[in-house]
């Protein structure tokens, strides 16, 4: 299979940077807080933000909450499928030294899910609200850094998965123009 063979070297080429921000997680404080991150980006913040967005911006929040239920749906049937024919295993699994810092939602790694719906919940959002640029991009990056810190992904899945969310995003929004 050629994705198993890319995939291979692919993790010995990243094998260095994983360990580098794996190590990071052996501090009880920096464990916490990313894996703090990694809830929320399990969907808790942006569910939040979907209840929120009607009771602040009335019809228009309505209309954001629908392109982001929209968008979160198509980026979970994109990731799904993308992991189950690419099965790329996950760092932990596939490196010595790298050290499982939280459990993982499933087993395959390639491409990160959370990294895909935070840029995709971000782009959709800061489309209409880009006041909340600052807070929303911060999550979204320290989202992405989560997942190599914690040792559930390579690099190179954060940024397959930020490229992912950004298409899907960009296409919910050319569908809803």
């Amino acid at each position: 299979m050629m994705s198993g063979t890319w995939f291979i070297r692919a993790d010995q080429a990243e094998r260095s940077l994983c360990l580098l921000a794996n190590s990071a997680a052996r501090r009880r404080f920096v464990r916490g807080f990313f894996r703090g991150v990694s809830r929320l980006g399990d969907g808790v913040l942006w569910y939040c933000l979907m209840v929120v967005l009607p009771l602040w911006q009335g019809e228009a929040g309505l209309a954001l909450t629908l392109r982001m239920a929209v968008g979160g749906g198509l980026g979970l049937l994109a990731y799904k499928q993308l992991k189950r024919r690419l099965v790329r295993e996950r760092p932990f699994i596939g490196l010595i030294g790298i050290e499982c810092a939280m459990p993982p939602l499933d087993r395959y790694s390639f491409p990160s899910g959370h990294t895909l719906h935070a840029v995709l919940f971000t782009t959709l959002v800061l489309a209409a609200l880009p006041v909340l640029t600052p807070w929303l991009v911060s999550f979204a990056m320290l989202v992405a850094a989560s997942r190599v810190i914690l040792g559930l992904h390579y690099p190179t899945d954060v940024l397959a998965g930020a490229a992912l969310g950004y298409g899907i995003a960009q296409g919910v929004l050319l569908a809803a123009s």
